[in-house]
């Protein structure tokens, strides 16, 4: 491992290894990525749900997710790598009018950014997604150009690629300490030793609040442990199946392989770094796809696994500089959508870096907004 780089990226999940491999583009200088895990992608990344929306109620996220699809789609073409980005859409199930005057509000901003987005009735619900059950449902919404993607394959596409335009990327590294003077970073300190260097990048995911006390810089935000469940095949699910969110019930789920993906978010879990699968959890997910899919009656359990969303007081990411010291650079606080919000993340994390004009203003999600008051929560999460 080199003992020196112009700027080290503390995390080797979809958001480092994106903003790593932008940042070469732009021939930043050496680069370096440290992964604490074995394995890229080994965090937050590989246990997500792989979902892609820009169905959000804040311009800046439905900004990003349009970036994000417009580089999924053409994701080989710009980053050299083949990735099955499958836009089968993503629909919001809408059971009262205060639920549907939210969403209407959000559907008008979205298309005023121009994005495509239908409101439905339960008649069209059934088209789409024939097994869900629709008589409590008044309406719900749909954008075909959300869908899902594979976390393992945005992985191994920005790592490889990075590697390719010279991106050192060094696993079983974890930062133990950062090296200051005169207020600003002058190193990283390893578990495999010290590296020099003026610049870090706070791509720690869940621990990126640590990451950041480490040099007196605030990063707001808990880690908050989430559950998911797979069944196994079904033969009732189209290869077209979408993206369904439950908004009364907080549940959600797609298509995983011949079966389905459940989740939901239990919002009574304390913060913290347990990702253990607590069978309670899992039965309650159970219950409620039960209610929303009442042919899953005879389904088999696949798989259940815990992971952690790092969630922020207003549930949107932060990306800027830090205030308190100079040389680090935050891009963390996703609040669950970091894989869908990466390729975008990535972009802007590195032109702000390299002093470029961003392809998206960043400014609302700015480490400072918190001092200063311009905080504006997004709603639509999951």
């Amino acid at each position: 491992m080199i003992k020196k780089a112009d700027v080290v990226i503390i995390g080797g999940g979809i958001i480092g290894l994106a903003t790593a491999f932008n940042l070469a583009k732009l021939k930043y200088g050496k680069i370096l990525v440290i992964e604490k895990e074995l394995f890229l992608g080994a965090g937050s990344t590989g246990k997500c749900a792989g979902g892609v929306r820009a169905q959000f109620s804040n311009k800046v996220n439905i900004e990003m997710s349009m970036k994000s699809e417009e580089i999924l789609v053409n994701f080989e073409k710009e980053v050299g790598y083949p990735i099955v980005f499958d836009q089968v859409g993503y629909m919001f199930l809408l059971s009262n009018e205060r639920e549907l005057a939210e969403f209407t509000k959000a559907i008008e901003l979205q298309r005023s950014l121009g994005l495509k987005v239908d409101l439905l009735e339960p008649a069209e619900i059934s088209k789409i997604a024939p097994p869900v059950r629709t008589d409590d449902i008044i309406k719900a919404t749909f954008c075909k150009a959300d869908g899902l993607a594979d976390p393992s394959d945005l992985i191994q596409g920005y790592a490889s690629a990075a590697r390719k335009l010279g991106v050192e990327i060094a696993v079983e590294t974890e930062a133990i300490g950062l090296k200051t003077r005169n207020g600003a970073i002058t190193a990283v300190t390893t578990n495999q030793g010290e590296i020099s260097t003026p610049l870090v990048v706070n791509a720690a995911g869940p621990y990126a609040g640590i990451i950041g006390q480490m040099a007196g810089a605030k990063v707001p935000g808990e880690p908050v442990r989430r559950q998911i469940v797979t069944t196994g095949p079904l033969d009732y699910i189209p290869a077209t199946f979408p993206m369904v969110v439950d908004v009364q019930a907080g549940l959600y789920f797609h298509k995983e392989s011949a079966g389905l993906l459940l989740g939901w978010a239990d919002k009574a879990v304390k913060p913290g770094f347990d990702i253990s699968v607590d069978p309670e959890y899992t039965d309650t997910i159970l219950n409620k796809a039960l209610e929303r899919v009442p042919k899953l009656e005879t389904a088999e359990i696949s798989k259940s696994w815990a992971g952690l969303y790092e969630t922020t007081p207003d549930h949107q990411a932060i990306i800027g500089f830090a205030n308190e010291i100079k040389g680090m650079f935050i891009a963390a606080g996703f609040s669950g959508h970091g894989m869908m919000h990466a390729p975008a993340a990535g972009l802007i994390s590195a032109e702000l870096i390299c002093g470029k004009n961003t392809s998206i203003d960043p400014t609302p999600l700015s480490p400072d907004r918190f001092a200063k008051g311009a905080v504006s929560e997004e709603t639509n999460v999951i």
